[in-house]
């Protein structure tokens, strides 16, 4: 026998559906200063039904706005952004704020470089933009799988680094750097001034000498002489 459908039943029905709908779908934030870079990756990933761009930004200041406002589950990060604090500084940030959102590097910045200073600092995974429209889907699914998403050059370094126990000896003082002092480091092995640091960075000529002085102590470098020769050789090293 059959039973007419209530109105009531099929609405409550539509709405259960929506809402089971809308627990699904993952909401993503990029965060990149360049907007068709955004534009580009955001048309990418809402190809797919589940999941679903909520928002964009430029700066760090602006990134947090908006995770406080929409609370995304994924937050994809440059290295290089406007204003005075970089995407490592913010994924330290959004890791030690809020744990449960995980966080994808995308960056034209090399890999061998910045991947494990990256996730050290709270990232889920380090992709490079060059791949970016062919990889970008694996990449947020695998961590969203409580997967670190790495290139298979990079996950080897890693676990050599595991196994052997120890690194050159550039390589670990490099790492006693912290994520600024990191910055200023490369930009003096790529030849920048002090004061073109300073308006690179958006910093004050004097916190970029305050930086380089840090950094010639742990280091163990004697003046700035020394420390331009050391930057110069480690820039090189990670060239070949």
């Amino acid at each position: 026998m059959m039973h007419d459908l209530d109105p009531q039943d099929s609405i409550y029905s539509d709405k259960q559906k929506m809402a089971e709908n809308s627990s699904i779908i993952k909401k993503i934030l990029i965060v990149d200063d360049h907007p068709l870079l955004r534009q580009g990756i955001k048309q990418v990933i809402e190809l797919e039904e589940d999941l679903k761009v909520c928002g964009e930004a430029s700066t760090a200041h602006d990134a947090i706005d908006l995770i406080n406002r929409d609370k995304p589950d994924v937050v994809i990060v440059d290295i290089t952004l406007a204003g005075n604090v970089n995407g490592i500084e913010l994924i330290k940030s959004l890791n030690e704020r809020f744990p449960d959102i995980k966080t994808l590097v995308l960056t034209m910045h090399d890999e061998s470089v910045y991947a494990e200073r990256a996730i050290r600092a709270g990232a889920r995974g380090y992709i490079m933009k060059e791949v970016a429209s062919k990889n970008i889907i694996n990449a947020i699914r695998t961590i969203l799988s409580d997967e670190l998403y790495l290139s298979e050059k990079i996950s080897k370094k890693i676990i050599d680094k595991l196994v052997r126990g120890s690194a050159d000896t550039i390589g670990i003082s490099v790492e006693n750097l912290s994520n600024r002092e990191f910055e200023i480091f490369q930009l003096i092995g790529n030849g920048f001034s002090t004061k073109e640091m300073a308006k690179k960075l958006n910093l004050s000529i004097y916190t970029v000498e305050s930086h380089k002085k840090n950094i010639k102590e742990k280091l163990k470098l004697k003046n700035s002489s020394d420390l331009a020769k050391y930057a110069i050789q480690w820039v090189i090293m990670q060239n070949k």
